[in-house]
């Protein structure tokens, strides 16, 4: 069974959507997009330095069109289940049929601003911890008044707060953390400092007419497979504002009879985080367009089975 995943915020790099627009009508489907949505795909996908494509705003639509983009080039496709991190849960969700990619595209760009907004309040940010004790790190994060934002398994806990809590815990690790290292985002993201942009999405999801999903779709909240489409847009909705499983999520991938999984442009994160949360499972992650015929091979492989 092969799962397809979506990434989220900090994947993104200069020029990564650049080999991508080569494909037969890729570059039109882009324009297409940053037209509906008032936002150049294009140019922040190629020319855009790192701190323009940091911008919440901006990064975020960005990795749902390049989500959407890699799926696409696949061909027809048949995972067992479909999840996304953080933002990559828009992905997903289109890819489950929830929302179309217009749909998708226009609920993320309205995500990003409201979550800019509400990141521009306070100086906020966030930090990967590697190593150390799941209950240990925590109570140390606790302690400095920091939020596990996202408890991804395999090792890794995602730290958010104010710069000065950051900047604390670089200085003080929790007793067995190999190392901190500060994410390329714009705020403290599944948190608390996020409960402004709450509200702002909710409206967003009200005037959208969701599906139910076509293929089992692993949720972020908690790792349970979700059936509902307004089901999907209420905790879509909701997780701005709490902390990301992703740990979960792949235990409910083991559940599930897991052999393969593949992640979307701009992959690279949760490929690795399932090399060591899931071992004997075949990972994919699609940078370049050069990775689609092992895609394929992979999807032909483990999809369906």
């Amino acid at each position: 069974m092969l799962v397809l995943v979506a990434p989220g915020q900090g994947a993104q790099t200069p020029g990564f959507l650049t080999p991508w627009l080569e494909l037969p009508g890729a570059a039109d489907r882009v324009a297409a997009w940053s037209d509906a949505i008032g936002l150049d795909l294009l140019h922040y996908g190629t020319q855009a330095d790192a701190d323009a494509i940091r911008d919440t705003a901006v990064a975020q639509p960005l990795l749902v069109a390049a989500g959407l983009l890699s799926a696409a080039a696949l061909g027809d496709i048949n995972p067992g289940a479909v999840a996304g991190h953080s933002v990559g849960e828009i992905t997903a969700a289109a890819f489950a049929g929830v929302l179309d990619d217009t749909a998708a595209l226009g609920l993320v760009r309205k995500r990003g601003l409201a979550m800019a907004d509400a990141a521009a309040v306070t100086e906020t940010g966030m930090a990967a911890l590697l190593g150390g004790d799941l209950e240990t790190s925590l109570a140390h994060l606790e302690k400095l008044g920091l939020t596990p934002a996202n408890i991804n398994g395999a090792g890794q806990i995602v730290a958010a707060g104010t710069l000065e809590q950051l900047a604390a815990l670089a200085e003080d690790k929790p007793e067995g953390v190999r190392k901190v290292i500060p994410l390329k985002v714009a705020g403290a993201f599944h948190t608390r400092h996020m409960a402004p942009a709450v509200e702002t999405l909710a409206t967003a999801a009200a005037a959208l007419s969701p599906a139910d999903p076509k293929i089992p779709y692993v949720s972020n909240r908690d790792g349970e497979t979700v059936a509902s489409g307004a089901e999907v847009l209420e905790r879509l909705v909701g997780q701005v504002a709490n902390p990301v499983r992703w740990d979960l999520c792949m235990e409910t991938f083991k559940e599930l009879g897991v052999t393969a999984l593949v992640e979307v442009c701009p992959g690279g994160t949760l490929t690795g985080l399932a090399k060591r949360a899931l071992p004997g499972v075949a990972t994919l992650a699609l940078k370049t367009p050069d990775d689609l015929d092992a895609a394929r091979a992979l999807l032909a492989e483990h999809a369906g089975a």
